[in-house]
Parts: structure tokens; C-alpha cells; sequence
């Protein structure tokens, strides 16, 4: 199970590295171009929150799954099984 996690974490933190290192080159790249900056950054916020968005939903649903008295269902043999590891 920490395997997985372990290297889940580590896929995600270099996701993450990727993105900011893009994120780092486009600012540098556009030097004082404020308004290309204020763009960039606003589009980075709205990316952000269209994630939080989706993490509040999938969090939604896997609590709608726990919750669920139909234990039998395909979902929620999956859930079990991702839970397990």
C-alpha cells in the first residue's frame, strides 16, 4: 500500500515540479510585461480553482459511496479495493 502511495505522491510532486518549472519559464520569458503577468497569473488561479472544484465533487461521490447501503454494486466493489491498498 505505501508503495503505491509513495509513488502516487511522487508522480503527483513531480507533476507538480513540471508544472511550476513551466509556470517559472513563462514569467521569466515574459519578463516586465505586467499585463502578460497579470494573464498568466489569473489563469493559474482559475486553473486552481477549477481542480478544487473537482476534488470538493470526487470527494462528494466517494462519500455518497461510502454511505451507499447498495455494498454490492461494481462502484463500490472498486472503492473497496482502491481503499484496501
Amino acid at each position: 500500500m505505501s508503495g503505491r502511495k509513495t509513488q502516487a505522491s511522487s508522480s503527483t510532486e513531480d507533476e507538480i515540479n513540471d508544472l511550476l518549472s513551466k509556470l517559472r519559464a513563462e514569467i521569466n520569458r515574459n519578463g516586465t510585461n505586467k499585463v502578460s503577468m497579470s494573464k498568466l497569473l489569473k489563469e493559474t488561479c482559475k486553473h486552481i480553482k477549477r481542480l478544487q472544484k473537482e476534488v470538493d465533487s470526487l470527494s462528494e461521490r466517494l462519500s455518497e459511496l461510502i454511505a451507499s447501503p447498495d455494498t454490492g454494486s461494481a462502484e463500490a466493489d472498486i472503492l473497496r479495493k482502491l481503499l484496501q491498498q
